[in-house]
């Protein structure tokens, strides 16, 4: 299945308009915690402040498959 990692804020959104294509929602769900491990090494700490934030990962329909907060996730 493809998917699409969009960061969403409650008034901004970052859309992902390439994806990836992945096995199953386990696999999504990993990319997904891949994904923000490697956006926390691109900023300083501190730097962003990710309250508030999530990760959402949808399908090829726009149907959200997972959310998961930034603040929280842990790889």
């Amino acid at each position: 299945m493809h998917c699409y990692f969009h960061l969403v804020h409650a008034h901004e959104r970052i859309l992902d308009e390439t994806g990836i294509e992945v096995s199953n929602l386990e696999a999504a769900h990993y990319q997904a915690l891949k994904a923000i491990q490697e956006l926390r090494e691109e900023t300083e700490a501190g730097e962003i402040d990710w309250r508030d934030w999530h990760l959402e990962v949808v399908d090829e329909a726009g149907n959200i498959l997972l959310s998961i907060p930034l603040a929280t996730a842990q790889h």
